[in-house]
């Protein structure tokens, strides 16, 4: 908590008149370029590694970046938190963008791995099993990288997982079938400090650099 209370102080000494002008703006409403899911992991910090500034991204984080899929009728099978998210931003700031960005060395992967069956935490538990299904696709051999561990290989699975869990919203489907709407699913390595993007013409993961970016790039115009 010190480092916390002397970083407050530090930030209202460091700040410039420039700076307060803009979260002066801000104030008066957000326009987000997209929506965010990210892992609650304090190692994750997608304004540094994203080069973001406050008002760019509106973020949701929680243990293992995951959204539960809705039902036949559109409402969501679990917590409702991540859907009124996903509602709240898709149609009243009307973003363009959805990202699911998962990461390497994942607690909660690592728990879907060893099991949740003896897991003691009952809201964790229930939770956790909104990744079940990358766990499943890893059992039958499904991989992007087999030289990484076991639970960094779910950590990629589980985020194209919870894509599919987004599509699975029909407001959503809609959107990204209209061409008002992009998902598209990220994966940070913490020692690396690199970000990859999944590709579907190739079908696995794009570790970026300037050339990776410019390609992405190229595809959203």
């Amino acid at each position: 908590m010190r480092k916390l209370l002397n970083g407050l102080a530090e930030f209202q000494e460091r700040i410039t008149q420039e700076e307060r002008i803009k979260f002066a703006n801000l104030a008066l409403g957000q326009k987000p370029d997209a929506l965010m899911f990210a892992c609650s992991d304090s190692r994750v910090a997608p304004n540094i590694f994203a080069s973001t500034d406050p008002g760019d991204l509106f973020v949701v984080r929680n243990v293992g970046n995951m959204v539960s899929p809705c039902d036949e009728s559109g409402f969501s099978v679990g917590d409702v938190s991540e859907a009124a998210a996903l509602e709240f931003a898709v149609n009243n700031l009307q973003v363009k963008d959805i990202i699911i960005c998962g990461h390497s060395e994942c607690g909660a992967m690592a728990a879907i791995y060893e099991g949740l069956k003896d897991m003691l935490h009952p809201n964790l538990r229930d939770w956790l099993k909104n990744g079940a299904e990358a766990l499943d696709k890893f059992k039958t051999g499904i991989t992007f990288n087999a030289s990484l561990s076991p639970s960094n290989q779910i950590s990629q699975l589980n985020v194209l997982t919870q894509v599919d869990h987004i599509r699975s919203y029909p407001y959503i489907e809609r959107k990204i079938q209209s061409g008002k709407l992009q998902v598209s699913a990220w994966w940070f390595d913490i020692a690396k400090a690199k970000v990859s993007i999944y590709s579907e013409e190739h079908g696995r993961y794009l570790e970026i650099d300037r050339d990776v970016i410019n390609y992405f790039i190229e595809k959203l115009t």
